[in-house]
């Protein structure tokens, strides 16, 4: 019986090329040792294995093996088979050198990552481990386009008790980041024929070009001392808030408008995106509940584990009104897009009580940040104010009029990456100039902090 490629010894890859068989098939060897492709000391196959993976006759590559051996390419030898010869090996040529990229900043103050640092590796791995032994086998199938039924079961208890979030598991839809939500309600949205979205003033140009992508225009409200103003929502088929924490600004929506904004959706059937990016870290007092909590048919709650843990997890979800559930699944896709095995530990992590225990510790950490970063500032610029509520991981500095650029020249020189208020204002905001940094104190680790704060008070203006 005639043995199968697979069963003849190693693999080796050869595309032999040119005008005869013995000759391609020598090229081919010969190339492969000359570029290094088969390194010195290599054991090739056998003749007749090699020619019924090549499909031409043994004499054909016994005759090329010969003539390379001749050529000093190879070696043989009796009871060692032939192998590739022991000699200098010329490189590829390399491709040109690309332009040298600027050094990176020695601290970076970008707002929008937690402290990458301090992932909780050991309690994330028990849970890892704990999580695979428990899990059935089909766990590894590609799985409930909603997302793993542990994970929007734990999710569901951990929102409603900590967020005051009304939530079913069945409408609880796990999705690769809060961007690859809003795609999903994107798609919704315009399937239920929308075609403007009300958005904040201030906030992430990503969101808002996902939406443009989608087809929907944006259409900035107006924003004061309040928060955003829901006043001049019409027709919109939506509007996108981060109410318990604006992005960047750093206020809470004002309660009289947290309950226009939803008497608006009931009364038009508008939906309302509630970005709820870090509601677990306020310093000050007990983080106001989500507005999903006042009207559960007409809110949807958008959560993510990128600030709690780490965006690398791509782990989000979305607490879905009844009615938009079937559409939202099915704007994701018939096959689950996250990664089971880690929605699994997220899920194994939030019911043993390890995510409540790492949250209470980053909130710690990240209030001794805010409370030194404001605290320096008194001290060293107290021209300088910081501005918004005591929450999150990012803090607005209120700069002298005309000043925003000045200061971020003088940060880029002291080696600090930091963005100015106005890089997150929407291009169609009827709003004053505000000049102001927006900085991140989630990043740096514990031990860079008092750098960062010595660069960023060198930087502040006069």
């Amino acid at each position: 019986m005639a043995k199968s490629w697979a069963t003849l010894g190693v693999d080796l890859h050869l595309e032999p090329t040119g005008p005869g068989v013995r000759r391609g098939v020598t090229d081919a060897l010969r190339e492969a040792v000359r570029t290094g492709r088969l390194a010195p000391g290599t054991r090739l196959p056998s003749s007749r294995s090699l020619a019924a993976d090549l499909g031409v006759a043994r004499n054909t590559v016994a005759e090329a093996y010969a003539d390379l051996v001749a050529e000093g390419w190879l070696t043989a030898r009796q009871g060692s088979g032939t192998r590739v010869a022991d000699r200098p090996v010329s490189p590829p040529s390399a491709p040109p050198p690309h332009p040298r990229a600027p050094s990176s900043p020695a601290y970076d103050l970008v707002p929008g990552l937690p402290d990458l640092a301090s992932f909780p590796r050991a309690e994330w791995l028990k849970a890892a481990r704990r999580a695979l032994a428990a899990a059935p086998h089909q766990a590894l199938d590609y799985g409930d386009p909603r997302g793993r039924a542990e994970l929007r079961t734990a999710l569901a208890h951990y929102l409603a008790r900590a967020r005051g979030v009304r939530a079913d598991p069945d409408h609880i839809l796990v999705c690769a980041g809060i961007s690859h939500g809003l795609r999903i309600l994107a798609a919704v949205l315009r399937a239920h024929g929308a075609g403007t979205v009300a958005v904040e003033s201030y906030g992430l140009h990503v969101h808002w070009h996902l939406l443009a992508e989608a087809g929907l225009r944006t259409v900035p409200l107006p924003f004061d001392e309040r928060g955003t103003d829901p006043g001049e929502l019409a027709d919109q088929g939506a509007v996108l808030l981060t109410p318990a924490h604006q992005f960047p600004m750093g206020h809470t929506l004002h309660r009289d408008r947290r309950a226009a904004v939803v008497d608006w959706a009931r009364r038009t059937g508008g939906l309302v995106i509630e970005d709820d990016y870090d509601g677990e870290f306020r310093y000050d007092r007990q983080p106001v509940g989500a507005l999903q909590g006042l009207d559960p048919e007409h809110v949807v709650y958008a959560g993510t584990a990128s600030k709690s843990l780490a965006p690398g997890l791509r782990l989000a979800w979305l607490v879905l009104p009844p009615g938009w559930v079937r559409e939202a699944v099915k704007a994701k896709g018939r096959v689950d897009s996250c990664g089971a095995l880690d929605q699994l530990t997220l899920a194994e992590f939030l019911t043993s009580g390890a995510y409540d225990r790492h949250v209470r510790a980053a909130r710690l950490r990240y209030r001794r940040r805010r409370d030194a970063l404001v605290a320096r500032l008194a001290r060293s610029a107290p021209q300088v104010r910081a501005t918004g509520i005591a929450a999150g991981l990012h803090v607005v500095l209120r700069l002298p009029p005309g000043t925003e650029q000045e200061a971020l020249r003088a940060a880029a020189w002291q080696g600090l990456a930091v963005h100015g208020l106005h890089r997150y204002q929407h291009p169609e905001a009827r709003v004053e100039r505000r000049d102001a940094l927006v900085v991140g104190y989630g990043t740096p680790p514990d031990h860079a902090w008092s750098g960062a704060l010595d660069a960023l008070c060198a930087a502040l203006p006069e």
